[in-house]
């Protein structure tokens, strides 16, 4: 069975609309579910160009994502997920970017690193995923985001998920997306006996 944020996100990514989404949730719902599977349907493996970016604070939440990805593509050839995040070879990120990646999980400032050396081109990423963007915010990335998303492609797609929607979140909203839908999961606690 779909956990809520499931039920609540996934009908949005597999219309053809092009609505942008808030969705409020809680660490460890099942968030990347959420927006992976129907992401790994919509690309295109003739496409060598990364159509989603997937954005997150921190290297464990980055690896995690690529992984949770690449096995949700297992039964589809010539999806290609990249991790990039700082602490790893620089070169090797590079490289499996330059090989095609479809899908790229980064973490904020190996992102713009990468695309200060122009190896990552957000101008035509179809979609843009901010995963935990309330913990970005604390983290102090949330500047460097709000500057990069300037020059993403203005027909992009936005899906941004947090814990808490601060003021500086909905701001950031308010600039960057286009008419936003606004999700809100309350998860059932469970105890365990």
């Amino acid at each position: 069975h779909p956990m809520p944020v499931q039920e609540k996100v996934i009908p949005y990514l597999v219309n053809d609309e092009h609505e942008d989404i808030i969705a409020l949730a809680q660490t460890g719902t099942g968030k990347t579910a959420a927006f992976g599977l129907p992401l790994i349907q919509k690309i295109d493996t003739s496409k060598k160009r990364t159509q989603f970016l997937v954005i997150s604070p921190t290297r464990e939440l980055c690896l995690q994502i690529a992984d949770d990805l690449k096995s949700y593509a297992k039964y589809r050839d010539k999806v290609r997920v990249v991790a990039v995040f700082g602490g790893a070879s620089i070169e090797r990120q590079i490289s499996s970017i330059k090989k095609g990646a479809h899908i790229i999980s980064a973490t904020p400032g190996r992102l713009l690193d990468l695309i200060n050396r122009r190896v990552i081109d957000i101008r035509s990423v179809d979609t843009v995923i901010l995963d935990e963007a309330d913990e970005m915010l604390n983290m102090g990335f949330i500047d460097d985001m709000e500057e990069r998303m300037k020059h993403t492609n203005p027909d992009k797609r936005t899906l941004l998920f947090s814990a808490t929607m601060p003021k500086r979140i909905t701001d950031l909203a308010r600039k960057y997306m286009d008419g936003y839908e606004l999700l809100k999961v309350k998860e059932q606690l469970t105890t365990n006996l």
